[in-house]
């Protein structure tokens, strides 16, 4: 995917996952997360624990650069609970939801985010915050070991 440069501020690179997903500022503010399981809407509650998670959970897509399809919410999915979600049990939830998802259409992938993440950190241990946000995509990815790849 590579669209995230390591020089990019991680408040710029998030704007840019949030336009090169259609993502209206993240949706965090919304009420209800809805998505689409092939042709059936489904929807449920934006709960204030999610928000706090997916904060952070956005922000590894960018470092990881998963993309957000189905297989890719999978392999960050596995990539997150490997690294450990910490005390972010929306996103322990949520995550174990599409690593089930992700066995079924894209196990080797599945596996692949795993190991990854057995062998690099994440945000959750950290606060959501300006500092964060104004580190470079790069720094962050040598903080969390995702560059010797």
């Amino acid at each position: 995917m590579a669209a995230y440069r390591s020089d990019l501020v991680m408040k710029d690179a998030r704007q840019l996952y949030f336009d090169l997903n259609n993502f209206k500022n993240g949706g965090y503010d919304d009420r209800w997360v809805k998505l689409k399981l092939g042709p059936i809407p489904f929807a449920f509650p934006n709960t204030q624990s999610r928000v706090k998670a997916v904060k952070l959970h956005d922000l590894h897509h960018v470092l990881a650069e998963y993309d957000t399809t189905w297989t890719g919410e999978a392999e960050i999915g596995a990539w997150e609970i490997a690294s450990g979600c910490g005390s972010y049990y929306a996103a322990w939830v949520l995550n174990i939801g599409a690593v089930c998802i992700g066995l079924v259409i894209a196990p080797r992938k599945i596996y692949q985010a795993f190991i990854r993440g057995r062998k690099s950190l994440n945000l959750y241990k950290g606060a959501f915050d300006d500092r964060l946000l104004s580190k470079t995509v790069g720094e962050l990815r040598c903080e969390l070991r995702l560059t010797s790849e």
